[in-house]
């Protein structure tokens, strides 16, 4: 009986999201409040235990997140992005058109969110595509795949930054490692996939290639990569080079994740702002466009994080993880499963990451798993199985061309084949951890 509120609250959630359409935000809310009420919190109590819910998640994200899209926008916005890919796709030629992509996707997908990179990469695709003849989602799937691992495997984006939170987890370590699985997840979809998307060429949309028009100094290729992985060299960096040194007060501080994102803003804004020719005030107007694309994820996050604290306030966490710990099941399979089932049901990544987070949290440290990989088995479950009601899989059918039939045999199965591997990886690695 303890039970049935939080059950009845993820059906509602799920109902609100899929079926309603009601925001994340406003569906988080409403469930947090059924749940503890129905649970036998006092609306007051309810309320303030979604305060504080919001408030632990935020305070340890908002600076992550909010520096991590300033960064996303000025790189962009610079022309530095375009420069990575062109120059990437010219120096590996046509013959290794498909592996020059999977750089790119995987170097710009590091910085920049999701929707953010595809549509920068798109037109680079589209005329690649017009160029060479090759059927459009052979050049695009092994990008997809690379931009895929980033969102769900590695910090600073927004889930795994999230869920890793939540786990308390190293984020260097979680980086490295999601490098570690994410790598393979990646083949598989090239090797696995190609062959397939040969036969797949829809017209080519001319429209959705954009060219560059302003009057700005594109920085220099080396400028343009080391901004974009300044972040991830900085806290990966740190974790590798205190595996080696031991604990070093100066590491830990530029290992920081708010410092190395810190440190990201400040270089981006004068090497991709300033010294191409932009006043300060110009950058500073680009960081604060920047707030708004990452203000609904945030949001979601939010909501997320109140969830998980109506679970500890009614104490049902503590009867979960005492139920999960005792069926025997591997926790890394456990959270891929729960991760899987919300994202196909609800379709946003970034929920089905929070949610199964504040389910499996008390589990970790009564189970001995590595919160890193445990991270990574999340991940892996929140972007599997993407169909209708997940927007990237919307955005790939109309930037492509391509029928909803089509998408479902390309695109979903790519995204599964990613999570797939990616939980196989996971798993592989936990027998040396």
């Amino acid at each position: 009986m303890e039970f049935i509120p939080i059950i009845s609250g993820i059906i509602i959630l799920i109902l609100l999201i899929a079926v309603v359409k009601l925001d994340a935000f406003i569906s988080f809310m409403l469930v947090c409040l059924f749940v503890g009420i129905a649970s036998g919190l006092p609306v007051l109590e309810t309320v303030h235990a979604i305060e504080v819910g919001i408030g632990k998640t935020l305070g340890e994200l908002v600076i992550i997140l909010g520096f991590g899209s300033m960064v996303d926008k000025l790189v962009a916005e610079s022309g530095g992005a375009h420069k990575i890919t062109d120059s990437l796709v010219k120096r590996f030629g046509i013959k290794n058109i498909q592996f020059s992509l999977i750089v790119t996707g995987f170097i710009i997908g590091i910085p920049l969110f999701y929707e953010v990179g595809f549509v920068i990469l798109v037109p680079l695709v589209i005329a690649i595509a017009a160029r060479t003849g090759l059927p459009i989602l052979y050049i695009a799937l092994p990008m997809c795949a690379s931009l895929s691992v980033t969102h769900g495997f590695l910090p600073p984006h927004p889930g795994p930054t999230a869920i890793a939170s939540v786990y308390q987890a190293d984020l260097g370590l979680t980086l490295i490692y999601g490098i570690i699985v994410g790598i393979p997840a990646i083949a598989a979809a090239k090797f696995l996939l190609s062959g397939a998307m040969k036969k797949y060429n829809p017209p080519l949309l001319k429209e959705f290639i954009v060219e560059k028009t302003e009057n700005y100094k594109v920085p220099s290729l080396a400028t343009c990569l080391i901004i974009a992985l300044l972040p991830v060299l900085l806290i990966g960096g740190s974790s590798i080079v205190a595996m080696i040194v031991g604990d070093n007060a100066v590491v830990d501080v530029i290992g920081n994740p708010s410092i190395a994102m810190l440190i990201a803003v400040l270089a981006a804004a004068y090497f991709l702002g300033v010294k191409t020719g932009r006043k300060v005030e110009h950058v500073m107007g680009i960081y604060a466009s920047a707030i708004a694309s990452v203000a609904s994820i945030l949001l979601i996050i939010a909501g997320a994080g109140s969830f998980k604290e109506i679970m500890i306030a009614t104490e049902v966490s503590d009867r979960i993880g005492e139920v999960l710990g005792g069926l025997g099941m591997s926790p890394l399979i456990m959270a891929y499963i729960i991760a899987s089932f919300i994202r196909i049901c609800v379709g946003s990544a970034t929920v089905a990451a929070m949610t199964t987070a504040g389910i499996m949290q008390p589990l970790i440290g009564i189970s001995g798993v590595s919160p890193e990989l445990l991270v990574l088995a999340t991940g892996a479950g929140s972007i599997t199985f993407s169909h209708i009601n997940d927007g990237g899989f919307w955005l790939f059918k109309e930037y492509f061309n391509v029928s909803i039939k089509e998408t479902l045999l390309s695109w979903t199965l790519m995204e599964t084949t990613v999570s797939v591997v990616g939980l196989l990886g996971v798993l592989l690695l936990n027998l040396f951890i």
